[in-house]
């Protein structure tokens, strides 16, 4: 595995390699930057890992729901996801100020992630349902951002739970239709 910081330029794809396993890696050609895994396919802990760093997600809370990231082998939060449940997106805190907000269009198909100065700094293409991939765009004002590893990893989580919650929602409602 290279860093992610030596694929700026090239384009990037996250990739499921087997419908079976929540398994994906970030990848440009056949080259691997980054790695995801979820813990069980049930759950909603996931450790992303890069030569940059390595984390974990987990989403918490019921109606208020947010997600934690931590270093891996940590306790203490190293950041929060904050969801803004009726817009869409959210905002990923650190505790010493800084922010970066992650919007969604209407279907959940993009992603982005913004600075304070709402200029785009990762944009994220998704598709595919039962064999997810994401396109992965990094605009110059993300490629040499310290938390651009971070933020690969935890877009595709957040689409990832995204996908997870809509199917969750057709669910219900084709059980309240039926």
């Amino acid at each position: 595995m290279r860093s992610i910081f030596s694929a700026v330029n090239q384009p990037l794809r996250w990739a499921q390699p087997s419908a079976f396993r929540m398994e994906y890696e970030l990848l440009s050609g056949e080259e691997v930057f980054a790695t995801l895994a979820f813990r069980s396919s049930f759950g909603t802990l996931a450790t992303a890992e890069t030569t940059d760093g390595c984390w974990t997600f987990k989403r918490v809370g019921f109606w208020q729901t947010r997600l934690t990231v931590r270093a891996c082998g940590e306790e203490q939060d190293l950041a929060v996801f904050k969801n803004n449940t009726w817009s869409g997106g959210g905002t990923l805190e650190f505790p010493d100020g800084r922010t970066f907000r992650a919007t969604t269009n209407f279907w959940k198909t993009r992603l982005e992630f913004h600075q304070a100065s709402e200029e785009v700094l990762v944009a994220f293409h998704s598709g595919g349902f039962f064999h997810l991939s994401a396109d992965v765009e990094i605009m110059p004002a993300g490629a040499g951002l310290p938390e651009l590893p971070l933020i690969l990893s935890l877009g595709l989580y957040l689409i990832i739970m995204m996908q997870q919650d809509s199917a969750a929602g057709a669910a219900v409602a084709g059980g309240a239709a039926g």
